[in-house]
């Protein structure tokens, strides 16, 4: 019941934002941060404020909805974060079953490595969220390890208690509180520093 009165105010959350995405100019050279709503959630200019970021995060997305919008997203950026997938796996997508994403997700990855040949891709696994999700999330994200190689990250051992995502980490069972958004950064700033070498991603 609640998700039916939530779901037109988050299609309308949705359109408010890529139509924005629409008009706004988008800037070369900034790490990109692309994804559903953990990512739209991160205040990435303040956690790394030395270096120029763009958050093209849209609460409620999917694997399918963010192929759908590259060209509102991808500029020449210095390198790309991208976490998606749990939409997915809720049955918001085109499919909830893990190989018909695993589809969708490797599209993306080599439409975004055509985009953006010459930019640092990292491939966040889909975080943990309530344990009845651990079996599912841990599939796709094998699947997401063998299509990304080395730009997988697998965030499971810093945000996970168990089969779920940390409680200390979250208010819902699935969205980060700031503790651990902070769990996050301190997983993401050495795998951005080793990609873009000599560009500042420390903290202030």
């Amino acid at each position: 019941m609640l998700g039916r009165l939530l779901a037109p105010l988050m299609r309308r959350h949705m359109a408010m934002r890529r139509n924005q995405f629409d008009v706004l100019p988008l800037p070369e050279g900034r790490v990109l941060f692309l994804g559903d709503s953990i990512t739209e959630g991160g205040h990435w200019n303040e956690w790394f404020p030395h270096c120029p970021t763009v958050n093209r995060g849209v609460g409620g997305d999917t694997v399918d909805g963010v192929r759908g919008r590259l060209a509102t997203a991808v500029n020449r950026p210095a390198a790309i974060s991208l976490l998606i997938g749990t939409n997915d796996l809720n049955g918001q997508g085109r499919t909830a079953k893990v190989p018909g994403i695993e589809a969708q997700f490797e599209a993306l990855v080599h439409e975004i490595r055509a985009l953006a040949p010459d930019a640092p891709l990292i491939v966040n696994g889909v975080m943990p969220r309530g344990a009845k999700w651990a079996g599912r999330i841990r599939e796709l994200n094998a699947r997401y390890a063998a299509i990304a190689g080395d730009a997988y990250v697998d965030l499971w051992p810093a945000l996970a208690d168990g089969d779920a995502l940390r409680a200390s980490y979250t208010g819902d069972g699935l969205h980060l509180n700031g503790h651990g958004y902070q769990a996050w950064v301190d997983v993401l700033r050495p795998r951005l520093e080793a990609v873009l070498g000599d560009s500042p991603v420390r903290s202030a």
